[in-house]
């Protein structure tokens, strides 16, 4: 008798499972991903790449960071620098995405802080 209410609960919950997972969609990899609807068109386009050099400044608004060959490297909209993270004289590392002519840092690793922090 049991076996057979065990048989019955399963069956009658069976249709509201597989309803469930038939509405779950699994999302694509992440290589296929679609651009999100608000993402701008200029993002599509963004060109990638990588710099390291000694830091020569970073902008009192802590959003911009200027290396000694020149290259300035900006934070993405609305973040800034943590206060005292970045100094000069320090060599780093950084990852970037082109946009609109700024160079919008993606990543950022510190390879020596330099002597003036030492």
């Amino acid at each position: 008798m049991k076996t057979f209410a065990m048989l019955v609960a399963i069956l009658v919950w069976a249709p509201f499972v597989a309803e469930t997972v038939a509405q779950t969609q699994a999302p694509p990899p992440a290589r296929e991903r679609a651009p999100s609807p608000g993402a701008a068109p200029e993002m599509e386009n963004a060109v990638e790449g990588r710099v390291e050099g000694r830091v020569m400044s970073v902008d009192p608004s802590r959003t911009e960071i200027t290396l000694s060959d020149g290259t300035k490297l900006t934070t993405p909209a609305g973040s800034v620098l943590k206060p005292g993270a970045i100094t000069e004289g320090m060599l780093i590392a950084a990852s970037y995405r082109e946009e609109n002519g700024a160079k919008v840092l993606t990543g950022l690793a510190i390879k020596d802080r330099g002597p003036a922090t030492r």
